[in-house]
Order: structure tokens, then C-alpha cells, then sequence
């Protein structure tokens, strides 16, 4: 860029500084920017649009265009050439306006005597504030100096509309973060919790936008770079044993050392920012490509430069992770992402956690559902919008969040809350009473667990044992293996806590969306369906003995029951079983006191061990149907997409049906029969799953009230009998006549 236009670039930002100094009131500030924008850039019109709503834009300040249409011109998002620039993100840049896609006459404005057009998106961090325009008569296209100086007019525009400067009267010129948001995800870990927020990753504000003296700026962003550059090498040098998180520290190494990212932010400085504002602005652009972009790796990329980023901005702020602030006595933790180490860390003083991306299955998923804490993932704009100590409420079951609540929100929020916890009081009254049904058939209620903290919740949720202990978290939330002697005093302790009830541990479940931090990553394009669970324990012997070892020694002559996950043939139950057989042997040999009894079962999460020979029914001890993986299989429909995975309803007859199938094959043959999973909890679905002949559930421990309570107020030959009334007339699901038959009924 020449030196000219560098130094005029500067004359604007110094002239917007001063504007933003002043005291003013916010329309004044937008009126003053937009007459030296259009006079800077010697423009006839320039106009500021900013949202109302999310999807309103308003006309909010002009120089040049009709001022009577001020706050009463207004467009829906992807209205007209301003709605197409908010809609999609991307400048529009035409000679011809009039003639352009999309474009919308607007009378009152008085625009149809200017022919040029250049919009620009306001936005900060990926969110959309607003629309940046400036106008003339002269049919010509913009220059890309033009347009760069616009692209910088906005970014102050952003951050100073972030800071509260342009506050004013109107929904358009309210103060950010002090209105009521509603934010609708997904359910990752059901619950309602109310609290106020706590973000686990504070936002670095910057407040000094313009710098006088460029060369100085360059030396600062040099320093920073460079102390960046050095963290990044140390780090790298810590993890030569951690493959995924060397692999996320060699992209930041490939970012800190791009001379092309260097150079960018350089030329930003040349032009007027500060080092901060530099920095920034490469920020908001690779979030808005991150928002566009579809490519699973790209997207990790440029999240891994959002990252990179974010630590630049801290270096040069000096504004750390800690901000003095107090956590509040009632948190709700807010983060972009997290895992499960840092997630333990914050335990069970967590009130509810709200996640702007997640999955139904990740880490911090499963420590959620252990702690039971809710969990709304998939909660877009939450790490923009809320502010630590903001009041929040979180409805896990709806996959809701409502931050900054209204009273009427509030109050109707807290009812909810006190109706689960009056149901709660009356569920309390039944924990110790044996779930049978009111036919009299006995219906086996278990809890899951994978953490030492679940298991006080086998006493308080009157759960008859353990149905599933996940052992793979104590591999997730470590930077290396863990020792055999470490596993087994831990395997020993959940025995204890069992006080004798059963406990059936499931070997090692990793591979899909559970990778370990210490084994290299393989990139599978469905993980799902990959090198997961037991194949990865066939396949790695010396793990799966390590921890058949370890779980025989933590029995210590007592009964010990194991499953292995994702068994998907017969010849996989056998080679596992046989390293059980091996392992037990090898503890006669050293002397160790060996299981009371020893039951070997399989998870029936494929639905090709439905089909299995009659002979794996007869060895194996006992089955537990993983309803989460089976029901996706049978539907192939992936639990982590959004689109598909609430299309298919449990209490599909087809479903069902074949649910019926694996019942009738466990009869003939005396296995042991359980349903493990989300659907179990549920207490409609459970009462479907009790009636077709699956007398034995395992749940989350906060669902065994609800499912006992209304078991016992059912008859299950009656539910049955709706069933196959709603089968023999061709419903899809039998969910309406099964609700029909209890409105009735209860």
C-alpha cells in the first residue's frame, strides 16, 4: 500500500479516536462517524445499519441519505444488498446498484440518485453487530484501499459497540450483555439449574483500537510474537508424550511462525491500529471464515488460529485467565469447549454447564452426566453474549438456556424447579421399596457410574447396583497410562462403595469421540463405526490384560462381573473371554485370591450380535443392550447430528420389534438380560421396554425415581397390549396410543 494512503488511514482512525473521546450521547457519536467517514473517503452517503433483533437490521445513522429515515428505515436479514451483506458476511461492491442481486428500493431513504454501493460487515469474533455503508452518484467500483479503509471503520464500530459507546434510545442502540437472550442447543446432560455465569475462558477486551506512533506498535506485536513463539516451542517440548495435544501445539507453531499472518498485522498497524486492535482483526476474520467454513479440518484450523489468537491478545493485554473476580456461590460454567481434566477440577461446585460446541458423547458429556450436572452443548454466541456473574438458567431437558431472564421467565423457571423437586420429595418416599410393577412383575433398577463421586448416589437414588461403571475415564482424564495398581485400588474402592451389590465394569470403551491423550490419534472417517472399544482391546492385548488384572485384584475373593463393549461377532466375545481365562490363570499362579464368582457378559451394541449363533447365547453369562450405539446403528442415524437424530423415535415399532427378538433369544437360553442407556431413564420408554420382557434397566441414578414411580402405577400386560394393538393397526411408534392408554389410566 503506498505511503499516502497508509498515513490518511491514519488521519481517519485519529480523527474517529477523538470522536469516541468526546462526550456525546451515542447517536450523536454515530452521526459524527458517518460525516467523516463520507468525508474522508469523499463519498456523498455513508450509513450505519445495525441489528434490532436477530433478524432486523435498523438504519441507525447517515450522512447523505434522507435523515427522516433514521430508526424508521428498517430490513430483514438478507433483505435488499444491506441484508445480503449481514446475511452472509462478505462485502458487496458494485458500480450499479440498482441493477445488483438483491437489491431493494427503499423510497424514504431518497437513495436512487447514488449509483455506487460498498457494504461491510460490523461483526467482532464471528457475531454480527450491524452493516457498514458508503454511497455515491458516480457509477464506479471501490478501490481495495476503499474498501480496506471501510473494513477498518467497522472494526471500531464493532469494538466500540461492544464497549457500550453508541448506547441510546431504540432496541438497535441498547447497551449489549443487559437484555434478556434466549439460547436454544442441544440436551448433552439432563436437569434444570439456576446460577450465575462463570466463564472459563474470560474475553480480552481491548480498549486501545488507534496507536499513534506505528513503529513502536510494530515492536510490541514483535515481542509478543516472539514470547508466544518461545510458550508454544516449551509446551511442544512437555507433551512428547501427549500425541494430540503436540499435534494442536504444532499448528500453533505453523500459525506463530506464518510470515503471512505476521505481515497482515503488520500492515494493519501501518495503517493506524494499535498491535491489539491488529491482532483482533485477524480474529474476527478467521472466526467469520470458521462460521462459513463446512471442512471438518479447516474448521479445527482455524480454531486452532482462534486459539492462537487469544493468546497474542493476553500477552500484549497483559490480561490473564485470572481476572481478581470471585467465583459466584452458584456457577454455571461457560466455555467454548472443555475436557474432562478441567472439568473434574471444578467438581461438584458447578451448578450447570453450557458449552458452545460439545457432543452428545464427549468427555465433558460423560463427567457431566457423572456429576450430574445439566449440560446444554451446541449453544451458539454463549461465550460472546454472557458476562461473568450474569444470571442464567439452564434447562438441560430442553436443550435451553435463558441468560439475563425476564421475571416472567424467572418465575415460571423456578416453578418448574420447585415441581422436580417436589416430585423428587415423593420419589424419596419409594427409594427403598423394590420396583414392582403393579401386575406384580419385579423390574431391576441400576444406576451408572464411572466416577468414585457417583457412587454415594447408590444409597440416595435406591438403585440395586451398579448396571454400568464406564472405566474409561480414569484413562481420559490422564497425560499417560495409568498403572495396574493404581486401577485396581480404584476398582477395589467401587467394590467398597457397592457395599456387595453389583457392580458390572465395562472394559475399556475408547476409539469414536473417546481418544486417548497418550495414543496417536487415528483419523477414521466415521470413528463411530472404526477402531474402537473391544476391537481396540483385540487388537492391543496388553492393555485389555492390564486392566482384566487389575479388575481381578480389586475383587479380592469377591464377585466380580465384567462386560466387554462393542462386541459386534461371537469370535470377538471368545478372544476377549479367553484373555480373561488367561488372566485369571496367571492370578492362581501368583497366589492371588481369585473372584467368589466371576460372570463374563458382552454389550449388544451391533445389531449383528442380535443375529449371532445360538451358541453365543449359551456361553455368554449375561447381555446388556447399549441402547445410545444400537439404536443409531439400527436406524443409521448419527446420535451426533442434529438433523437425524431425533428423527427416530425409541418406541418405533420397528425398533421394538426387534428389541423382542433379542428378549425371546435370552429367554430360550437363560441369559442374564439388561437395557443400558439413555432410553431406560426415560419413563415412558422404560415402561415400553418393561413390557416387552426387559426386567432389568440401568440409568443415570437422578431417573430411578421418576422410572419407579411410574412402573409401579402400571400394569405391564396392559402397556403390552397397547403395543401390539398400535403395531397390528401400522403406527410408527406406539408413543401416542402408550400416552393415550396413561391419560386414561393414571
Amino acid at each position: 500500500m503506498a505511503d499516502g494512503f497508509e498515513s490518511e488511514s491514519r488521519k481517519l482512525l485519529g480523527r474517529l479516536r477523538d470522536t469516541m473521546a468526546e462526550e456525546a450521547a451515542g447517536q450523536a457519536r454515530l452521526d459524527k462517524i458517518t460525516h467523516l467517514t463520507a468525508d474522508s473517503m469523499g463519498t456523498e452517503v455513508c450509513s450505519i445499519y445495525l441489528f434490532r433483533d436477530d433478524e432486523t437490521l435498523e438504519l441507525c445513522a447517515t450522512e447523505g441519505l434522507n435523515p427522516d429515515a433514521v430508526h424508521q428505515t428498517r430490513m430483514r436479514l438478507g433483505e435488499g444488498l444491506v441484508g445480503r451483506v449481514a446475511r452472509f458476511g462478505k462485502i458487496v461492491n458494485t458500480a450499479d446498484a440498482p441493477q445488483a442481486k438483491g437489491f431493494r428500493y427503499m423510497p424514504e431513504t431518497g437513495e436512487e440518485i447514488y449509483s455506487s454501493f460498498l457494504g461491510v460487515p460490523i461483526q467482532r469474533l464471528g457475531e454480527k453487530l450491524g452493516v457498514l455503508v458508503v454511497q455515491s452518484k458516480e457509477a464506479r467500483e471501490f478501490t481495495p484501499d476503499e474498501i480496506y479503509a471501510l473494513e477498518v471503520v467497522a472494526m471500531v464500530l464493532a469494538e466500540m459497540t461492544e464497549l457500550g459507546v453508541f448506547v441510546g434510545e431504540g432496541a438497535a442502540l441498547t447497551a449489549r450483555h443487559t437484555q434478556p437472550a434466549l439460547l436454544r442447543g442441544t440436551t448433552g446432560q439432563e436437569g434444570t439449574a439456576e446460577g450465575h455465569v462463570w466463564l472459563h475462558e474470560p474475553r480480552v477486551v481491548v480498549t486501545n483500537l488507534v496507536a499513534d506512533d506505528p513503529e513502536r506498535e510494530r515492536e510490541r506485536l514483535t515481542e509478543a510474537v516472539e514470547a508466544l513463539r518461545i510458550s508454544v516451542d516449551e509446551l511442544l517440548a512437555d507433551a512428547s508424550g501427549d500425541s494430540e495435544q503436540a499435534q494442536v501445539l504444532q499448528a500453533y507453531r505453523m500459525f506463530a511462525n506464518s510470515k503471512g499472518w505476521m505481515r497482515r498485522m503488520e500492515e494493519d498497524i501501518s495503517r493506524g491500529l494499535s498491535a491489539e486492535a491488529a491482532v483482533e482483526k485477524e480474529q474476527s476474520q478467521a472466526r467469520a471464515r470458521m462460521n462459513q467454513v463446512t471442512d471438518a479440518y479447516l474448521r479445527e484450523r482455524l480454531q486452532d488460529l482462534d486459539d492462537l489468537s487469544n493468546r497474542l491478545l493476553r500477552n500484549l493485554t497483559g490480561q490473564g485467565r485470572e481476572t481478581g473476580a470471585d467465583m459466584p456461590d452458584d456457577p454455571i460454567l461457560i466455555a467454548r469447549n472443555i475436557g474432562p481434566g478441567e472439568l473434574l477440577d471444578y467438581g461438584r461446585k458447578l451448578r450447570g454447564i453450557v458449552l458452545e460446541e460439545g457432543s452428545v458423547g464427549s468427555h465433558a458429556a460423560i463427567v457431566a452426566r457423572a456429576l450430574a450436572i445439566p449440560l446444554v452443548i451446541h449453544a451458539g454466541r454463549i461465550t460472546n453474549e454472557a458476562l461473568n456473574g450474569d444470571h442464567i438458567m439452564v434447562d438441560g431437558d430442553q436443550g435451553v438456556v435463558h441468560l439475563r431472564p425476564d421475571d416472567t421467565v424467572v418465575s415460571a423457571f423456578r416453578e418448574k424447579i420447585a415441581m422436580q423437586a417436589k416430585a423428587l420429595e415423593r420419589y424419596a418416599s419409594i427409594r427403598d421399596t423394590p420396583c414392582v410393577a403393579a401386575c406384580g412383575t419385579r423390574v431391576e433398577l441400576h444406576m451408572n457410574a464411572g466416577l468414585m463421586a457417583d457412587l454415594p448416589s447408590l444409597t440416595s437414588s435406591g438403585a440395586e447396583g451398579v448396571g454400568l461403571f464406564r472405566t474409561e475415564l480414569q484413562f481420559l482424564v490422564r497425560n499417560q497410562m495409568p498403572r495396574r495398581t493404581e486401577l485396581a485400588a480404584l476398582y477395589a474402592r467401587v467394590l467398597d462403595a457397592a457395599l456387595g451389590r453389583r457392580v458390572v465394569f465395562r472394559t475399556l470403551d475408547i476409539g469414536s469421540d473417546k481418544v486417548l491423550p497418550y495414543m496417536k490419534p487415528n483419523d477414521e472417517p466415521n470413528p463411530a463405526l472404526g477402531w474402537r472399544a473391544i476391537r481396540v482391546g483385540l487388537d492391543k492385548p496388553g492393555v485389555l490384560r492390564m486392566q482384566l488384572q487389575a479388575l481381578l485384584r480389586a475383587a479380592d475373593g469377591r464377585p466380580l462381573s465384567v462386560m466387554f463393549p462393542f462386541v459386534a461377532q461371537f469370535e470377538e466375545f471368545r478372544k476377549a473371554r479367553a484373555e480373561m481365562e488367561k488372566a485369571l490363570e496367571r492370578e492362581k499362579i501368583l497366589g492371588h485370591a481369585i473372584p467368589e464368582t466371576l460372570e463374563v457378559g458382552a454389550m449388544l451394541e451391533t445389531p449383528s450380535l442380535a443375529f449371532a449363533p445360538q451358541q453365543f447365547f449359551e456361553e455368554v453369562q449375561f447381555l446388556s443392550i447399549g441402547g445410545n450405539d444400537l439404536k443409531q446403528f439400527f436406524f443409521a442415524a448419527d446420535r451426533e447430528n442434529e438433523r437425524v437424530r431425533r428423527r427416530y423415535d425409541t418406541l418405533n415399532v420397528s425398533f421394538l420389534t426387534f428389541l423382542e427378538g433379542i428378549v425371546d433369544r435370552c429367554r430360550d437360553t437363560g441369559t442374564r438380560l439388561s437395557f443400558c442407556g439413555e432410553d431406560a431413564g426415560r419413563p415412558i420408554e422404560a415402561i415400553c421396554l418393561a413390557a416387552i420382557g426387559l426386567h432389568s434397566l440401568s440409568m443415570r441414578p437422578a431417573s430411578i425415581g421418576p422410572v419407579k414411580h411410574l412402573l409401579m402405577r402400571v400394569k405391564l400386560g396392559e402397556v403390552r397390549a397397547v403395543i401390539d394393538e398400535a403395531r397390528d393397526q401400522g403406527h410408527q411408534s406406539v408413543r401416542g396410543p402408550v400416552m393415550n392408554f396413561l391419560r386414561d389410566k393414571i
